[in-house]
């Protein structure tokens, strides 16, 4: 059994503490008077430059000092917050990034030029990157101005373990003015039941200070989180009259060290009486359990359990097929308790697979940030439907082609201010980004408001890279699809954005090789839509098996509307139309048996399977309905990626294969031969 790297966890919480401040960040360029966005910004950095100090990464926590610092002066009303200031810690995030790679690389120049970029954005102050100065902790001068404050608290068990040193915290509070401390040992066991790891004590600190309550704030803003703290101000209160009683807070349930009780003792006078128990905040104790209630698994892991449940229901399929030839009834009612447990085993790591899309759209809140700053555009990005969950898989794949497709929308699509406010609109542009689902696919939709796709320009560019003849007749959908095409690009001159023609090309790549299909609508001088069809999962999928001549095929269920049947009279009349009448609309098909070139008769009484994607139906003509199949996706070999037909292949309960069918392509191919028979006709 490997243990885990601590080094490794560490870079994880890293990733995810950059990321909440990065979205800190991004709400804080909306609303720079947001004094909550400015305080959850500054305990990003004070987390993160703790614990890469804790962890060993000191260039890490040397550099996030300086930024701490900068917001630090914000939060104190010193420098207001502006959208320099806010540009300037986002470039110093990426660099935080940089340092938490590597951390024994060469940064020191980028280090210095996104230091003095920090001091100029608060105002050039000179202890604008130097660490904060504390206040002195010996004989302060009595001023009317001074309180004192009474501060019950207590950290969790596990809290030495995870780095947190108490001594610390405590001085920290006597470096603001006058204070006394007592440490209740009242939670501490017997001998026989100590655990030399966990932490027993709490603490009833007296603190008389010049310093807000913010300060106070500032002393456990690394803990808050996790620990029970209770702060009143006395009234007419000094030093010399400590409280008469130290209260208990309640430790909680976890994991850490024992010298600290031995080390407060020199460190404070300590009253060993029994205390009046005080209250404790349930707060931290939900947020315990909450945090408990989830774990991080490496996505590896996660792969080979699904690759597990794969095999299962392959070896399930041919136990049920061996039971339903059999005459033993034990044997058939094990059979269907144990497909009933891999349908749910099966169901339950789907669901572990799942991943909200606002982990998609998230990231291009930057790179829209970044962009409109680059351009010199007013943008606005919006999101919806950030709840839709796909597969884990599908969000990885489909990152690469949403940030060319946001690029591309920008650059083509939105026009400069003031051509916006010449045309009537609003200055700034707006980019929706959009996910829904569909069946057993998600819609994932990149809309933007400006000024959509030159048909003219498209067809121009489409005839002189030769991939139309002149003149060539095409409808909207196959002129806009033209926009795919390798190497193709409308831009007047190559940009850092755009202009060289192999963005869109990879997002079509990307899309087919998810099994999925890019729809556009675009109208002139109102902006263009581009929708990505992307199934849910690229594992396991239900699907309905079916014959055609000798061979057996899947079709996903998802996309299976009905299922008919088709005589062999009504097949000899419908040819030279292939069309057949479904509640008054006339639907297209396709007769597998010649698209496969099969070489044998049709059975006398056919079957046509009604299959769509979105409002685009076609039949599809095969001679059996064998029955539902549930599909565990493998991949084709690389010898067979130019056949269209299919998708990918399954391995059926006999051990024989099953090549599974590519909806989209099979709709998009009876279309087209609808399209021609009507044109013919």
């Amino acid at each position: 059994m490997s243990s885990t790297d601590p080094i490794a966890v560490f870079r994880t919480e890293a990733a995810e503490c950059l990321e909440q401040i990065e979205a800190g960040l991004l709400d804080l360029t909306h609303q720079l008077d947001d004094k909550a966005l400015i305080d959850a910004v500054f305990r990003g950095l004070h987390t993160l430059k703790g614990s890469g100090s804790m962890f060993g990464f000191d260039a890490l926590a040397a550099f996030t000092h300086h930024c701490e610092t900068a917001f630090d002066r914000v939060r104190k009303g010193e420098a207001p917050a502006t959208a320099e200031l806010v540009a300037a810690v986002l470039d110093a995030q990426d660099h935080m990034r940089a340092l938490v790679d590597d951390p024994n690389g060469d940064h020191g120049a980028t280090s210095q030029r996104l230091l003095a970029q920090l001091q100029a954005a608060v105002g050039g102050a000179s202890d604008a990157v130097k660490p904060a100065q504390t206040v002195a902790v010996s004989a302060p001068v009595v001023t009317d101005k001074r309180k004192t404050w009474r501060i019950r608290f207590s950290l969790p068990l596990n809290a030495m373990i995870n780095g947190t040193n108490p001594l610390g915290l405590l001085d920290e509070l006597r470096d603001l003015g006058e204070c006394r401390v007592l440490a209740n040992t009242s939670a501490i066991p017997s001998l026989s039941a100590l655990a030399p790891t966990e932490l027993y004590l709490s603490w009833d600190v007296t603190v008389t200070t010049e310093q807000p309550r913010s300060a106070i704030d500032d002393v456990f803003i690394f803990v808050m989180d996790d620990m029970q703290l209770d702060v009143q101000e006395i009234d007419g209160c000094t030093v010399a009259a400590a409280p008469k009683e130290a209260a208990p807070l309640a430790p909680q349930a976890i994991t850490p060290s024992a010298p600290v009780a031995s080390a407060v003792a020199e460190a404070a006078p300590v009253k060993r009486d029994t205390p009046a128990p005080v209250q404790a905040a349930p707060v931290a104790d939900q947020r315990q359990t909450k945090a408990a209630e989830s774990v991080r698994v490496p996505a590896e892991r996660l792969d080979e359990l699904m690759d597990r449940v794969g095999e299962l229901v392959i070896a399930q399929s041919r136990l049920s097929q061996l039971a339903s030839a059999s005459a033993d009834i034990g044997l058939r009612s094990v059979s269907e308790e144990i497909e009933r447990l891999s349908g749910e085993l099966r169901d339950t790591m789907m669901v572990l697979r799942m991943v909200p899309v606002a982990s998609l759209f998230s990231r291009f809140r930057r790179l829209v940030h970044d962009l409109a700053r680059e351009t010199g555009k007013v943008i606005e990005l919006v999101t919806e439907g950030e709840t839709t969950e796909v597969d884990k898989t599908v969000i990885e794949r489909l990152a690469d082609p949403l940030v060319h497709l946001v690029r591309n929308s920008i650059d083509h699509g939105l026009e400069p201010p003031e051509e916006r406010l010449a045309a009537g609109k609003a200055e700034a542009g707006t980019i929706t980004l959009s996910a829904r689902q569909s069946g057993g696919e998600v819609i994932i939709s990149i809309k933007d408001d400006g000024r959509g796709i030159n048909r003219e320009r498209v067809r121009a560019k489409a005839e002189s890279s030769g991939l139309i003849q002149s003149g060539q007749q095409l409808s909207d959908a196959e002129l806009l699809q033209l926009i795919f095409a390798p190497g193709f690009s409308t831009a007047a001159q190559i940009t850092n954005l755009s202009g060289r023609g192999v963005g869109m090309d990879v997002v079509k790549k990307t899309v087919e090789a998810l099994r999925g299909a890019i729809d556009i609508v675009s109208l002139s001088g109102q902006g263009s839509d581009v929708s990505l069809r992307i199934p849910l999962t690229l594992a396991i999928i239900d699907g309905l098996l079916v014959r055609v001549g000798a061979g057996r095929y899947v079709i996903p269920l998802s996309a299976v509307e009905e299922c008919l049947e088709l005589s062999l009279e009504e097949d000899l009349r419908s040819r030279g139309r292939s069309f057949i009448s479904l509640r008054d609309s006339l639907v297209p098909f396709l007769r597998l048996r010649d698209v496969f070139r099969t070489g044998t008769k049709p059975d006398v009484h056919q079957k046509v399977v009604v299959i769509s994607t979105g409002t685009e139906r076609v039949g599809l003509v095969v001679d059996q309905i064998i029955g539902d199949h549930q599909t565990v996706i493998k991949s084709m070999s690389k010898l067979h990626n130019d056949v269209a037909h299919f998708s990918g292949a399954t391995i059926l309960g006999d051990g024989s294969v099953a090549l599974i069918l590519d909806v989209v392509h099979l709709v998009t191919a009876g279309q087209q031969q609808e399209a021609h028979l009507r044109a013919a006709g």
